[in-house]
């Protein structure tokens, strides 16, 4: 019954948290893109969240080096649950440019569990809403 009426809730609002695993700030730049007046993503119900034990969704940047994948895995499990990952960029989907490096600790899918993947170098605020709607609809 709970987890049902979570579900129902998230369909109207989603409070996000953004976690930048090491990125180059590219895709950290068009998340707050989307949170501008121009593509507005708040009409969604998304908001931030400053916390993410408050989160519905963790928006994660960057690679997920040998360094921080503790970090990664114990910010998942402090999520409120049913959350939801979105990967967001090359380097969060792929490892991009540094996939051969010797910090590298695999792709994101690699460490948590990724609901969404937003590919891109940086990929630009229309494709992250086009992902977030995407989320948006396998939840309902």
């Amino acid at each position: 019954m709970v987890l049902s009426l979570r579900k129902k809730a998230l369909k109207k609002s989603l409070f996000v948290f953004h976690l930048s695993t090491g990125s180059c700030n590219n895709c950290d730049i068009e998340i707050l893109d989307c949170l501008t007046p121009r593509f507005d993503i708040e009409r969604f119900g998304i908001t931030l969240a400053g916390s993410v034990k408050h989160a519905d969704v963790l928006l994660v940047t960057g690679i997920g080096t040998l360094k921080n994948i503790e970090r990664v895995k114990k910010l998942y499990q402090q999520m409120p649950k049913p959350g939801f990952v979105v990967a967001i960029g090359s380097c969060a989907c792929t490892g991009g440019m540094f996939r051969d490096g010797y910090t590298m600790a695999g792709p994101l899918d690699k460490i948590i569990p990724v609901d969404v993947y937003i590919p891109g170098c940086p990929p630009k605020p229309e494709a992250m809403i086009a992902g977030i709607v995407k989320l948006l609809n396998s939840i309902k």
